[in-house]
């Protein structure tokens, strides 16, 4: 079972979206198990603080170090941790091999940022791994963490009904996904590829491949120049 825990300032925001769908089927079946921490619990002070002004001025606080520290901590001393990740818009970004690879873990550990971001020195000293979703900047890590467990969550062995679904996925092979159809055959006037329905295996997964190369080139032809 692969144990994934969460340090978020705002643990309410990660109850929901664990609750439903291939996610939560995956807790049900002991595959993966997701705990939020609350930060606050280590705040400093009577008024449980977890933010300061930065050194040096500028504008935004900044999560402090004591807190992290303490919390980090107090899980290491109890769990013994594949990765301990920082979601951060500067970490490296979040593609389909990250997701393979921390499929393969046991134990990890997310944490969220929040305002400017955390004291570098917990970056220097504590973290194993920064991630990103993204190019873009978002008000919490708790959206990235969602999206973090569920591209590992669905690739743990027993969560999807039909495992090699996954394995088809765009990404997986540098490649995006060949087109998808369903009954009807014909709708609109708009017709299902022949090739789909005659029942020839070989040609079946030749037209995939061929969709697959061709759809890659025309919208992600980065993707290409990475082989």
């Amino acid at each position: 079972m692969l144990t994934i825990d969460i340090i978020s300032l705002l643990p309410e925001l990660l109850t929901s979206p664990f609750d439903h769908s291939i996610i939560k089927r995956a807790r049900q079946k002991n595959l993966l198990q997701v705990n939020v921490i609350d930060l606050r619990e280590y705040g400093v002070g009577k008024h449980r603080q977890l933010d300061d002004y930065q050194y040096g001025g500028g504008a935004g606080m900044v999560m402090m170090i004591e807190p992290l520290f303490n919390c980090i901590n107090d899980l290491k001393s109890k769990n013994q941790y594949d990765a301990i990740v920082y979601l951060t818009p500067d970490g490296k970004t979040l593609n389909q091999g990250i997701a393979n690879h921390f499929s393969t873990f046991n134990k990890i550990l997310f944490i969220c940022g929040h305002y400017k971001g955390i004291d570098h020195r917990v970056r220097d000293h504590l973290i194993t791994h920064e991630i990103s979703i993204g190019d873009f900047v978002l008000s919490g890590g708790e959206t990235a963490a969602i999206i973090m467990v569920d591209a590992i969550g669905r690739l743990l062995p027993g969560v999807l009904n039909n495992e090699s679904s996954a394995l088809s996925d765009s990404f997986q092979d540098n490649l995006l996904a060949p087109p998808v159809y369903s009954r009807p055959a014909e709708f609109n006037g708009w017709k299902v590829p022949e090739v789909l329905l005659s029942g020839h295996d070989a040609k079946i997964e030749e037209w995939r491949t061929n969709q697959s190369l061709e759809r890659t080139k025309e919208l992600r032809p980065d993707l290409l120049e990475d082989e």
